[in-house]
């Protein structure tokens, strides 16, 4: 095994890469398994914005996936998934047609326009920019790539959200047999500690004084909030902008069918970390891939792929830095 970063591109093949607007608060994160892996994906809540995620699915033809693409922008920013297209169609890579290669990049996107910049948005000159950036190197969390315009704990609107942002992690399960996720946090609800139960980064209370994060009377707590609006008929204003996206990835040997339950399985670790989840206000989804060096068991596989998915949330709010009046964990 070469050095361990705790991160995604422990995996071998998988590199990563950001690229971002840091004055308009958006970007996007590809992360690139060029040899190819076998790809799989679950959806969850209402509000999703998805690219190529059909083929993914058991009874389609196209197997491998050449890249995975997250982004800010809305439905605007699955343009950024032509740029890497680009890139890998210029390096020969893609599934053969007879005709061309056509890389297979699935993409999913996130709501940062009420953040920054609405408009400015990620686009195919940004995406191929991230595949220049991509490395095996650990990827930096928190405001950075897709995590640039992400935030949490918005059930009373931005002005009492809380900034968020990506993270990663991964364990070698056996010798050898690596489980790694990506995540980008940009949920209706609060993030928590699955150990403690306490919120980490969440909607904060109106009248906050001079608490600081985490002291008594400082987070509102969503439940709580949405049982007062909503208990007795009430309403709130409209928030679709929620979107929890991610990556597991493996270098087990999976089949199609196996990476999809991967990939329903490392929904368990978003689960774990968000009250509510997968509401309709929110569209989490999570891509999975299996780059097929080592035999495994899927329920290994899957129970491990909850358990980084689970960790990569509380590293992304952990290293999210304030922003644009928005407090962050990291400062």
């Amino acid at each position: 095994m070469a050095e361990w970063h705790n991160s995604i591109v422990d995996v071998p093949g998988i590199r990563v890469g950001h690229a971002q607007d840091e004055a308009a608060l958006t970007g996007c994160t590809v992360i690139l398994c060029e040899k190819g892996a076998v790809g799989g994906v679950d959806q969850r809540g209402g509000a999703p914005g998805t690219r190529e995620t059909d083929l993914l699915r058991p009874m389609h033809l196209v197997e491998r996936a050449h890249a995975v693409l997250l982004a800010g922008g809305s439905a605007f920013g699955l343009d950024a998934a032509t740029g890497v297209m680009r890139y890998l169609e210029e390096r020969g890579i893609g599934y053969e047609t007879g005709a061309a290669r056509v890389p297979i990049v699935p993409a999913a996107i996130l709501f940062d326009l009420a953040i920054g910049r609405a408009d400015i948005r990620p686009d195919a000159a940004m995406g191929y920019q991230a595949c220049l950036n991509a490395s095996a190197s650990p990827p930096a969390e928190g405001n950075a790539g897709a995590g640039m315009g992400a935030t949490v704990g918005k059930i009373l609107g931005m002005p009492q959200a809380m900034k968020s942002g990506l993270g990663s992690a991964s364990l070698e399960i056996v010798p050898g047999l690596v489980v790694g996720a990506i995540v980008v946090v940009n949920a209706l609800g609060d993030v928590v500690d699955p150990e403690s139960g306490h919120i980490l980064a969440g909607v904060r209370s109106p009248q906050l004084g001079s608490l600081k994060i985490g002291e008594p009377g400082f987070f509102a707590d969503t439940l709580t909030v949405m049982k007062a609006l909503l208990g007795d008929g009430g309403s709130y204003a409209p928030l679709g902008g929620n979107t929890t996206i991610g990556v597991v990835a493996t270098n087990a040997q999976l089949n199609k069918e196996q990476v999809n339950e991967v990939a329903q399985m490392a929904q368990d670790g978003l689960a774990r970390t968000f009250r509510p989840v997968h509401t309709l206000l929110d569209g989490d989804t999570v891509f999975a891939l299996a780059t097929g060096e080592l035999p495994a068991d899927i329920n290994l596989v899957g129970a491990f792929a909850a358990e980084v998915m689970a960790r990569s949330v509380i590293r992304a709010v952990r290293a999210a830095i304030s922003v644009a009046g928005l407090p962050g964990l990291g400062g």
